[in-house]
């Protein structure tokens, strides 16, 4: 396997998990902020349950788009192995690091 193939598959198996983790973490501060503002709400003498449901709806949609988010980037992340296997011919089962990892253990042993 050539260096820039190298340096590409190493490149995103770094970013790729990344991405995956800032999205989860995006969808747990949203499902944090929704928690506090029902709680505020509910809490705040004077504040009917009409008042705040138009941001509450905001906020839903949101976590609809994170989830819808994090389903897409699985999904490339699934498409990237696939590439992986017919263009560089790598073995992956899961993600391309159990690959790289595999690759050097056969390098060791040759």
């Amino acid at each position: 396997m050539s260096e820039n193939i190298d340096f590409t598959v190493a490149r995103l198996q770094q970013q790729v998990p990344a991405a995956e983790t800032r999205i989860d973490d995006a969808l747990i501060a949203v499902a944090s902020l929704m928690t506090s503002v029902v709680a505020a709400r509910r809490d705040t003498p004077g504040v009917d349950a009409v008042q705040g449901h138009a941001t509450i709806q905001r906020l839903a949609k949101v976590q609809t788009a994170l989830v819808g988010a994090s389903g897409d980037v699985l999904r490339v992340h699934g498409d990237l192995v696939g590439i992986a296997r017919e263009s560089a011919g790598l073995d992956l089962h899961e993600c391309p690091s159990l690959a790289a990892a595999g690759r050097h253990a056969v390098a060791a042993t040759s």
